[in-house]
């Protein structure tokens, strides 16, 4: 008896000759890592809502005139599994992985699962790069020390990117943090800048970013509660007042434009709503979005 098996998901549903390891110039690395949300949960599904959603994103990209994907490909990797025997077992293991898989002359995107996870993609990417600058663009500034008893938190992802990167870190969209991070900011000037949502709004981050990145390798996180509530719902710890789509991908061109190259980045925090689509569909849109403008920028 003939029989055939369908494809394995992968993200936007690309052909075998589209999504081969061996000659993709971008990897996506899922990550359903979820062990310390601290409100709304669900983090850990993430990843393959996005992977599903993609399936339905068109491959057309009015910007560039062509179907993007095709003419550098994405391989998606399987899920990495996640290893709750400690958070400094978990987090070594997504840094090796992320070491492993980051090409000289390719791009990785790592798909969340929490925020927690962004430290060790720092610290892989450092092992495979050296230092590089970071760029997030989130609702909250994730510079504590440590929140609820452990280093590996959300809340904490930012202070393990800095100790990772080797690298300052500039923060946008910000609309959350404690007195503790406010007092970090200020005392570290030459480690974090921060644009918070309205002064991004109006415009102020835009000289700032194109110097922060001029003509240096770049890590960008993207903690989807970056964006407006009213259109990402899908997340564990919403704040009002936040970006718009228009204005997230203007931050990705004046990167893309200035950096000497984006290395990898991360799409985090989506929650999905059971029944919701429009969240998970917008964080795949995003996505590939995200990586069309670094890949058709290297051309």
């Amino acid at each position: 008896m003939h029989y055939e098996f369908l494809p394995a998901a992968n993200f936007l549903g690309l052909p075998a000759e589209a999504s081969d390891r061996t000659t993709s110039k971008v990897v996506i690395l899922p990550v359903p890592y979820e062990l310390t949300t601290s409100y709304g949960q669900g983090t850990r599904q993430g990843p393959q809502a996005i992977i599903a959603a993609s399936q339905q994103v068109e491959l057309y990209d009015r910007e560039f005139k062509t179907e993007c994907a095709l003419a550098w490909g994405v391989h998606t990797m399987p899920a990495l599994a996640p290893n709750y025997q400690s958070p400094e077992t978990a987090h070594a293991e997504i840094a090796a992985a992320v070491a492993d898989l980051a090409q000289p002359d390719g791009l990785l995107c790592v798909l969340g699962g929490e925020h927690s996870i962004s430290g060790s993609v720092a610290r892989g990417l450092h092992a495979a790069h050296g230092p590089f600058v970071t760029v997030q663009l989130d609702a909250h500034a994730d510079l504590r020390a440590q929140y609820e008893g452990t280093p590996f938190s959300h809340a904490s992802a930012m202070r393990r990117v800095l100790d990772n990167s080797g690298g300052p870190l500039l923060e946008l969209g910000i609309r959350s943090l404690s007195i503790d991070e406010a007092e970090f900011i200020q005392d570290n000037p030459e480690r974090v800048q921060v644009f918070f949502a309205e002064q991004v709004h109006a415009g102020e981050h835009r000289a700032a970013l194109k110097q922060f990145v001029q003509g240096k390798p770049v890590y960008l996180t993207i903690d989807i509660d970056c964006l407006d509530v009213a259109l990402m719902p899908a997340t564990g710890t919403p704040e009002p007042d936040g970006l718009l789509w228009h204005e997230v991908l203007d931050i990705v061109r004046l990167i893309v434009g200035s950096a000497e190259r984006v290395l990898a980045f991360d799409v985090v925090e989506l929650a999905p709503v059971p029944g919701l689509h429009a969240p998970n569909y917008l964080a795949a849109k995003l996505t590939y979005k995200v990586m069309s403008l670094v890949m058709e920028g290297r051309r």
